[in-house]
């Protein structure tokens, strides 16, 4: 039965936990891998864009419209590398960073609210066995 496929139930977590994101993070227009992209660079500071891509589990195509969406809300802005004129270095805004000084706490929020379900026992469980999936 589909209900009992790995696949259809991840994607059903999926949908729970974005619904629970967007209502709950704190901006309507972030979008959790916009989230991902800005508190990255919020924890590192600049980042080329491939590193950025890599370091959030994006591909090309996806990490290059996150960018695009950020840039013209003013949250990111980029430059070219000296070393490298193929390769953008991104950083935040001053807007970008109050954006996600405010946004960051809520993560945490997010991450309970979607887990509430379960027992802390089995919270633990499941974020350990996410994490051997991934």
């Amino acid at each position: 039965m589909l209900e009992d496929q790995v696949g259809h139930l991840i994607r059903r977590a999926h949908q729970r936990h974005t619904a629970l994101f967007l209502a709950m993070i704190g901006d309507a227009q972030v979008t959790t891998t916009q989230y991902a992209a800005l508190v990255k660079l919020y924890e590192m500071g600049e980042l080329s864009q491939n590193h950025l891509g890599r370091l959030t589990a994006m591909d090309p195509a996806t990490i290059q419209g996150v960018i695009r969406r950020l840039t013209a809300r003013k949250l990111i802005s980029h430059r070219p590398d000296k070393n490298d004129k193929r390769r953008r270095c991104l950083s935040l805004t001053p807007a970008g960073r109050e954006l996600v000084a405010r946004l960051v706490a809520n993560g945490p929020k997010v991450t309970q609210a979607t887990l509430d379900p379960l027992s802390p026992d089995e919270q633990r469980q499941f974020l350990a066995l996410l994490k051997r999936l991934t």
